[in-house]
């Protein structure tokens, strides 16, 4: 057998993105399903966020956070979605190399930074609850701008390193990405060079984002349940733990989509499992967050309901 096909990095001019489906006769109407859902989770978390700069009673930690969450997940989604639709649009399946890893690198940040931003969300609630006297001064706005820093820096260095790495990669003549973005494992699939250091990164950022905040988030909720189940009136109980509701839907949703695949064994692993689970986290999460956090939640409903009304004083914490 000869050896395989290779071109040097720099002549390689694009990759092809094989998306959802080749079947033509589908396009259509993964157009305006993924456009539908596009709109619709800009819109809601556009709306989380002026609603939380709007008013002045939810100018807190927990909804700082919130507002940062609704970003993130904005340009989570933003990442990837509007490339396939284009290519859809288009009808043509190239991304160049400069747009995948720019794409790869934008979408381990944000997704990285998602995963922050819950771990310290949760650290927020368990904070409230558990030190209900100290919080004020625990979660003080230097503090939680300091938290936010960190969770930018925490996950802008990976990725940027990660997305570096790649570059060093020596693709083959065969250049077809079997998913809708610029999956990294799909792409080192596509390498004729050593890819041992890139690998081992991916271990690497998927211990740190994964591993990492979910232990945090598992350590406080721990630390929450102790608490609330020490509390005698039941009343008291069902009202801590209900501010704790949207956080603990929105993560167990992320995580156990994540963990869905990827901690499943290598023999169960399928390029169309793998697709269903990034729409899942990377396109329908991000969707529905907002609706999440604003349905069970009076003080955002009231919020809303006073951007709408027009009453708007726009300004930040």
């Amino acid at each position: 057998m000869g050896k395989p096909n290779r071109v040097n990095q720099t002549a390689v001019s694009d990759f092809l993105l094989l998306g959802l489906s080749e079947q033509p006769e589908e396009q259509p109407l993964l157009f305006g399903i993924f456009l539908g859902m596009y709109l619709v989770t800009i819109m809601g978390n556009l709306l989380i966020i002026l609603a939380i700069s709007s008013d002045p009673h939810l100018h807190t930690p927990m909804y700082f956070f919130l507002a940062n969450l609704s970003l993130t997940d904005a340009c989570f989604i933003s990442a990837s979605i509007p490339k396939m639709l284009a290519n859809i649009y288009n009808q043509s399946w190239t991304i160049s190399y400069s747009e995948c890893f720019a794409q790869l690198y934008f979408l381990l940040m944000f997704g990285g930074l998602d995963n922050c931003l819950l771990a310290v969300m949760a650290y927020d609630r368990y904070v409230a609850i558990c030190q209900p006297l100290h919080y004020s001064t625990a979660m003080s706005l230097q503090l939680c701008v300091l938290m936010l820093g960190m969770c930018w820096v925490l996950t802008n260095c990976p990725a940027l390193m990660h997305t570096l790495l790649l570059t060093r990669v020596v693709f083959c003549a065969h250049k077809a990405i079997p998913h809708f973005y610029c999956d990294p494992s799909a792409l080192l699939k596509l390498a004729c060079s050593d890819t041992h250091i890139n690998e081992l990164m991916i271990i690497t950022m998927g211990l740190m984002f994964l591993t990492t905040p979910l232990m945090l988030i598992i350590f406080s909720y721990v630390r929450i349940s102790w608490a609330v189940f020490g509390i005698s009136s039941p009343g008291g109980r069902w009202k801590a733990f209900s501010t704790c509701g949207s956080h603990l839907t929105v993560v167990l949703l992320f995580y156990g989509s994540l963990m869905g695949v990827y901690l499943l064994p290598p023999s169960t692993h399928s390029a169309e499992r793998e697709k269903r689970a990034a729409i899942l986290y990377m396109v329908i999460i991000p969707m529905l967050n907002p609706f999440i956090y604003s349905l069970r939640n009076r003080d955002m409903k009231e919020a809303l309901g006073k951007l709408w009304g027009g009453r708007k004083t726009f300004f930040l914490p």
